[in-house]
């Protein structure tokens, strides 16, 4: 019985990684290079890479820049919306220390002390080569089952919680719409 759910489970992570829908959240320049990636030339779709247009049908969130406090709150607000297993990739320096901003108070440094980062994109601003390959990679790491970072959030709820209260005072938005 054992041996059969593993191979149910390799299965449906082989499935899994073929067929990624990505949400991406443009915060900064990075963000221009996902046209050239998903048109003609390069074309992610023929590696099962599409776009979505909200949180509840996306495999995938991409931060494209850095962030300030109020943008880590709507990621970890959208973050939370995904259903599992969900992925992030970060794109270039930002997302890792901040970038050219990285000793303004509002901005945030280590996005994965807030939320599990599972693809790390090199580069300021990541090629569209570079773009595939990372996909390529995560595709790789959910297929053999390593991209786990949704299960870590699960299981380190209350220290990824924390870490946002830290940066933010309260994670909750309040605007005409959250209310």
């Amino acid at each position: 019985m054992i041996n059969q759910q593993s191979a149910w489970g390799k299965v449906a992570n082989m499935l899994r990684a073929r067929s990624l829908w990505m949400l991406y959240y443009c915060t900064g320049c990075g963000a221009i290079e996902l046209p050239p990636t998903m048109t003609s030339r390069f074309d992610m779709e023929r590696f099962g890479i599409g776009p979505m247009a909200t949180p509840r049908q996306a495999d995938i969130l991409l931060i494209t820049g850095y962030l300030s406090t109020k943008t880590l709150r709507r990621i970890v607000y959208t973050y939370e919306q995904m259903q599992s297993p969900k992925y992030i990739v970060g794109f270039g320096s930002c997302t890792l220390n901040g970038g050219v901003y990285y000793d303004s108070y509002a901005t945030i440094n280590k996005l994965d002390l807030y939320v599990p980062v599972d693809l790390y994109l090199a580069g300021c601003m990541p090629r569209p080569e570079a773009i595939i390959s990372g996909f390529k990679g995560l595709m790789n790491k959910i297929d053999r089952g390593e991209a786990d970072g949704w299960k870590r959030y699960q299981e380190h709820h209350e220290w990824y919680k924390q870490n946002q209260l830290k940066a933010l005072g309260e994670v909750y938005i309040h605007d005409e719409f959250h209310e």
